[in-house]
């Protein structure tokens, strides 16, 4: 048996280890509330017994444990893989409720064990997104809990962190607040095998109240308002590929124009995306990476990489390319 199978097994058979669980628990929790000024909204949506399946949003790896104040038992988590290379640490990890996930695999160890969790009443975090997302707006969520909540039939409570993306810098850990609030629980019929669209179909039901609490926290909303400044053809293409994606847009316009959060692309004057330059006048990173999105979704094949500047956005389809920087204030 391979050490993920033995961090597996130990997690859907014996659970966390109490007496380490317990004592770091009691160290952690007052120090949240210390240190970070931990504010807990709606705890009062959280069924107090049987099977729950958290669904948040992942900013921080304090995550999991911020999570685990919510309730007065043991909450168990995925985590990824690589942190269970060493020995030690994967057996503490394990002992605090983790169990490993290989991200973009469709992992079905990690469905296994999420399941046997729940079947005896216990608790599971699902962090949608697949991994932390920072900064700016959400991440797009995975179909994994929909599939869980699907199978399992357990509720689903959705909740937004917020805050905890801002405590660490390098290895210090800084004082901030951090809130944390709870909506109200989401059930579903229980099957016995879901489809790929019905687990999305379900997923994409539940991450909009994942949504809700983030927002109401003051959270970055999605990018929906984009406005082009001239580009004539190109302008109309890009405004096409946005509109496609659900995003309201305005050609020939200007940001000042826009209210909420915006973007504001330079078309320029080439007629069609093929090597055309598009520049995101925008001084947060959150913003480009929210238009890298919409791009996705209306059908370019987005890419950020990092820059001197700030966030290089290339995007493509087929054999046309469209490249956009942000750019910071002065």
């Amino acid at each position: 048996m391979t050490q993920l199978a033995k961090q597996h097994e130990r997690a859907r058979r014996r659970g966390v280890n109490p007496v380490v669980y317990w004592i770091v628990r009691a160290g952690l929790q007052p120090f949240f509330h210390l240190y970070f000024r931990l504010s807990r909204i709606g705890r009062e949506h959280i069924p107090s017994a049987g099977p729950v399946i958290f669904a948040s949003n992942h900013r921080s790896f304090l995550d999991p444990f911020l999570i685990g104040t919510l309730v007065r038992r043991p909450i168990y988590y995925v985590a990824k893989r690589e942190l269970f290379c060493n020995r030690l640490q994967a057996w503490f990890l394990n002992a605090l409720g983790a169990f490993p996930v290989d991200r973009g695999s469709g992992d079905g160890d990690m469905i296994t064990t999420a399941k046997a969790i729940l079947e005896r009443g216990d608790c599971v975090v699902i962090f949608p997104e697949g991994t932390r997302v920072r900064p700016g707006p959400l991440g797009h969520p995975k179909r994994g809990v929909g599939r869980l909540a699907l199978e399992t039939g357990a509720p689903v409570v959705p909740l937004a962190v917020i805050g905890s993306e801002a405590v660490r810098r390098g290895w210090r850990i800084r004082p901030h607040k951090i809130r944390i609030r709870v909506g109200r629980a989401i059930t579903f019929p229980q099957v016995q095998t879901s489809s790929r669209q019905l687990a999305q179909a379900v997923t994409d039901r539940i991450w909009p109240c994942v949504m809700l609490q983030w927002e109401w926290l003051g959270g970055q909303s999605p990018l929906r308002r984009v406005a082009i400044v001239g580009g004539g053809a190109l302008g109309d293409e890009l405004a096409a590929v946005l509109s496609r994606a659900g995003a309201e847009v305005r050609t020939h316009a200007t940001g000042s124009e826009l209210a909420g959060p915006r973007a504001v692309l330079d078309a320029g004057t080439h007629a069609t995306l093929n090597g055309a330059p598009v520049t995101v006048a925008s001084a947060d990173p959150g913003l480009a990476r929210a238009l890298c999105q919409l791009l996705r979704d209306g059908g370019l094949d987005a890419r950020r990489s990092g820059d001197v500047v700030g966030v290089e956005l290339a995007a493509c389809r087929g054999d046309r390319a469209v490249t956009a920087a942000t750019r910071h204030a002065a």
